[in-house]
């Protein structure tokens, strides 16, 4: 066994790294070559590269959240990150991982249930109301993403946003729609977090003040936030602009009131809103 002793402790050759996190050398080469998980050393001549004994446990903990399908980038978060701000960023993930599986649930459940009775399920009756917003301060990302990767994109970009803020936890965010998000194609969507004080730019994120403005708005439990359904927030929300010769002043965008997992099936989750003008 090529094993030497250092000041941080037992030196592994990635045979004997790999035997011992229950892994295999190749896999362990890639993580090292996308920085998942360098190795302690590598030696010029040879290549051979060497690892900490104390690394043993980010290589099990990588494994794991490979297991759970997270994205290289979200693992690059957690296994980086001290334990209590790891365990924050894995429960979000987690959280929007549940909530695509609940929508997938509820889309699944309402084309069963045309297939079998020849209609939907019950639909909500969505109240539409005005309101006046304020002039608000935002920290936003502006990114590509179609339906299937949509709660996905908005979790990981909300924490992103937040995490730039300084805030472990958070309630209220918006996603404003630049064009129509579809299973089939991509469009431009803005995920917003609301906040004051001084924060800087910072690579995608960008700091600007939402103007105030008037909207159209009905709300939305949390069990009826998936596709087909909202869209019958969203049709209630046009209808009523249509009906009311009102003029569309910027584009459609949700509210999130809450956090999914903290919220129960008949709760307000989502603000469907419309922008008018005066």
């Amino acid at each position: 066994m090529n094993t030497a002793t250092g000041s941080t402790g037992s030196i592994l050759s990635i045979g004997e790294f790999a035997r011992r996190a229950g892994l295999s050398t190749k896999i362990l080469r890639a993580w090292g070559d996308s920085g998942l998980l360098p190795p302690d050393s590598v030696d010029p001549l040879t290549g051979y590269r060497y690892y900490r004994l104390d690394q043993v446990e980010r290589a099990r903990r990588i494994s794991v959240l490979r297991r759970l399908r997270m994205p290289s980038a979200v693992i690059a978060e957690i296994v980086g990150a001290p334990d209590e701000d790891a365990l924050i960023r894995l429960d979000r993930w987690w959280a929007a991982e549940e909530a695509a599986v609940q929508a997938r649930r509820g889309s699944f459940g309402w084309l069963r249930g045309q297939l079998a009775n020849g209609v939907s399920s019950i639909e909500a009756n969505y109240q539409v109301s005005i309101r006046d917003v304020p002039a608000t301060k935002i920290a936003s990302i502006r990114t590509e993403v179609d339906q299937n990767g949509l709660v996905e994109v908005i979790g990981g970009c909300e924490w992103a946003i937040r995490s730039h803020l300084g805030e472990a936890e958070g309630v209220e965010h918006w996603v404003i729609f630049h064009g129509p998000v579809t299973p089939d194609s991509e469009a431009t969507i803005e995920v917003c977090v609301p906040f004051t004080g001084t924060v800087e730019p910072f690579d995608e994120i960008a700091i600007r003040i939402e103007p105030a403005h008037r909207e159209v708005f009905t709300t939305v439990a949390r069990d009826d936030c998936f596709y087909p359904r909202i869209m019958r927030a969203y049709e209630a929300v046009d209808g009523y602009t249509d009906a009311h010769g009102l003029t569309r002043g910027g584009p459609e965008r949700e509210i999130y009131l809450g956090e999914w997992h903290r919220l129960a099936a008949t709760d307000p989750f989502v603000h469907v809103a419309q922008p008018i003008k005066e």
